[in-house]
């Protein structure tokens, strides 16, 4: 079907799935409720948490008065020559600028790392003319805390005032709200009653993306203009319908295979991924977001569900056991997938506003920092530049080489299973690691997960530990070609990185999860035999 803002066409087992599960949820009267920030929606255990999470479904509207602020703010700094802005933040308060500003064709540096590599090259550049906006709900957060200090001290040392340079965006009363607005910095409050995932139309997606350039007011207008269609109780809300495609398939089809094909937004599947992934990856179950390039699937399994992303003047009519085609402005799209979302989660039985096991991630991290321990712990073997380790189940009997341990990890693949790539390296500067991820999934002839760490463990990181038990995980770190100290902490960037990646390791294997950890133990000779073993292992040429 096609609205003044969104169109969606779907075959196959998407299209069973609307004609079974849309006529209740129209009964129900779902997406007016939805509308009118109904907690009860998704049972009495997810009410308390949905009863303050729900305010994204009027943000089109309520979030106005931001643009004439945002404008206020970029005319002041821009006059000021502060034309590089660097927004440090993690999972929905980077994903959704990073979209926004791809889309609008502005230069946005994200900086959503702990990796001491990629924090000194975003330090190192431009700095007189460096904006940075921090954006946390409370500044808990401890890889944007450290990105905060690490620019502050920047500044500092370089003779200028951080107040003058640094925006803060975080919730009304936050602790960082309190600190921020005493040490006389500027600060945007967003919306308390709106989860990250959710936050793309709050001060979180939009001060980053308006003070870069991007043009936020049109943003809003796209979202509006689908809003009334979205919060209606019609068999033809597209909302509804993506939502059962999504969640309603029989047998449920929970691998969501999201295809670039053509779509005039740039990242727009990273930015689905997290809000899939973190919103229904729990108790055991939820859907597995798999972002792939341009035309790559070329068969479906029983377990997938194939969604084209196409461009605005695409016609094209979907075809296959269950493809649907999705297009339409970023500022609606990014509605209608929230919407769908919370449908999916209704269908699926989960609460799509929670996140315990990224919470739990984080604070096995804190265990490591405070032990004194990172991903050190002594390797099975070590095989040229790499030490290989494992945590969960022991899967690695007999293996004493690379390949041998790699096989000793897939062969743990079960028909319904997929392996997840998560890579604790710097994201801009090893970007061919990310290549493998297409070549293995076709020779493995199942879903390939490719995650940057930690950006990862505030999106598929939840789907990993809460999700089906059916995924086997390759996990890489490295030695940093130089560390650097966190101001004002007792550790650095790159313990913190470590740590990170063992807190993630270490809950994957109280899940019963079988982890391979591979250790660069020099970065570049590590990285060329790790990208030769899986390229062999995808039945291409090692180089």
């Amino acid at each position: 079907m096609t609205s003044s803002g969104v169109s969606l066409g779907t075959v196959g087992a998407g299209a069973a799935a609307i004609d079974a599960a849309v006529p209740a949820l129209v009964a129900e009267k779902f997406a007016s409720r939805l509308f009118a920030q109904d907690p009860t929606l998704w049972g009495s255990d997810a009410e308390s948490e949905a009863a303050k999470r729900l305010s994204w479904v009027g943000l089109a509207r309520s979030s106005r008065p931001l643009v004439g602020e945002i404008d206020a703010l970029r005319e002041k700094f821009t006059s000021q020559g502060l034309t590089r802005v660097v927004l440090c933040g993690m999972g929905g308060s980077s994903l959704a600028p990073e979209v926004i500003c791809a889309t609008a064709g502005v230069p946005l540096v994200v900086l959503d790392s702990s990796q001491p590599d990629m924090v000194r090259t975003a330090l190192a550049e431009d700095l007189e003319h460096t904006l940075v906006v921090v954006s946390s709900k409370s500044g808990s957060t401890v890889e944007t805390d450290s990105q905060r200090r690490v620019y502050e001290q920047a500044f500092e040392d370089a003779g200028i005032d951080p107040t003058e340079r640094i925006v803060i965006v975080t919730d009304p009363g936050s602790p960082l709200d309190e600190s921020s607005r005493a040490g006389g910095f500027t600060v945007v409050n967003a919306d308390p009653n709106v989860g990250g995932r959710y936050s793309a139309l709050t001060a979180f997606g939009l001060v980053p993306s308006g003070l870069a350039g991007a043009d936020v007011e049109a943003l809003l207008d796209e979202a509006e203009s689908v809003t009334d269609l979205l919060a209606e109780d019609d068999g033809a809300n597209p909302g509804l319908q993506l939502g059962a495609v999504l969640g309603g398939t029989s047998p449920l089809r929970d691998k969501v295979i999201l295809a670039d094909a053509g779509t005039q937004i740039p990242g727009f599947g990273d930015w689905i991924e997290q809000l899939i992934a973190e919103s229904t990856g729990k108790d055991g179950k939820g859907l597995l977001p798999v972002v792939v390039g341009r035309d790559e699937p070329s068969s479906l399994a029983a377990d997938e569900n194939l969604v084209l992303l196409t461009a605005e003047d695409d016609e094209r009519t979907p075809e296959g056991d269950s493809v649907t085609t999705v297009s339409g402005s970023l500022g609606a799209q990014m509605l209608l997938w929230e919407v769908a979302t919370a449908v999916a989660g209704r269908l699926i039985g989960i609460n799509p506003f929670d996140q315990p096991d990224v919470e739990s991630a984080k604070a096995a991290a804190r265990e490591l920092l405070d032990a004194g321990m990172g991903a050190a712990d002594a390797p099975a073997f070590v095989d040229g530049a790499v030490e290989v380790r494992t945590a969960g189940p022991d899967f690695l009997a007999g293996a004493d080489t690379l390949d041998a341990a790699l096989q000793a990890l897939v062969a743990q693949l079960t028909p319904t299973g997929y392996l997840a790539v998560m890579a604790y390296l710097d994201r801009l500067a090893d970007t061919e690691l990310a290549a493998t991820r297409a070549p293995l999934q076709s020779a493995l002839e199942r879903p390939v997960t490719f995650g940057w760490g930690p950006r990862f463990l505030h999106s598929t990181g939840q789907y990993h530990k809460g999700g089906p038990a059916n995924g086997v995980y390759l996990q890489i770190t490295t030695v940093p070609g130089e560390d650097l100290a966190v101001p004002g902490r007792d550790f650095t960037f790159g313990q913190f990185c470590d740590a990170q990646a063992g807190g993630d390791a270490s809950v994957l294997a109280d899940h019963g999860r079988p982890v391979l950890r591979l250790h660069l133990a020099d970065h570049d000779a590590g990285l060329k035999q790790v990208f030769a073993a899986l390229t062999k292992m995808s039945g291409g040429e090692a180089r």
